[in-house]
């Protein structure tokens, strides 16, 4: 058993260490995938926001790690003349740390699996598909 004292100066990683963590998980994923995703901005926020829980019909904003805003690829077109933002993936840092809390992974390996589960959801990607992109950047 952990000493109590061993924790008292302990912290919770903050915003800029998960987007560090991000950023890194990022780049061990294959580039293949890395490419379709060229434009997509990364942002790490405490909780989603009240008005994103409603939409998603989620009760507790610890039910939310991710979540992926944007335009698929193939939906995208050049003719298309409405402004747009960047497509976004939002990881939500209290949720992630609540898992990582709960489980056996390391911090490292949800972000990434939030991560790739955000896109590659969106992307159309089957679950094996996801599976393999993630056993592929953990090398």
């Amino acid at each position: 058993m952990v000493a109590t004292s061993e924790w008292r100066d302990a912290y919770a990683p903050d915003i800029a260490t998960f987007e560090t963590l991000a950023r890194q998980a990022w780049q061990r994923l294959p580039g293949s995938f890395r490419e379709l995703c060229e434009d997509v901005v990364i942002r790490v926020e405490d909780f989603a926001e009240d008005d994103v829980l409603d939409e998603l019909e989620l009760e507790s904003p610890y039910d939310l790690m991710g979540l992926y805003q944007g335009v698929s690829r193939p939906e995208k077109s050049v003719s298309d003349g409405a402004p747009r933002g960047p497509d976004l993936v939002v990881l939500y840092r209290r949720a992630i740390l609540d898992e990582w809390a709960n489980g056996d992974d390391s911090l490292g390996e949800i972000i990434a699996h939030v991560l790739i589960h955000e896109v590659g959801h969106h992307f159309g990607f089957s679950d094996e598909d996801m599976e393999r992109i993630e056993t592929n950047g953990r090398r």
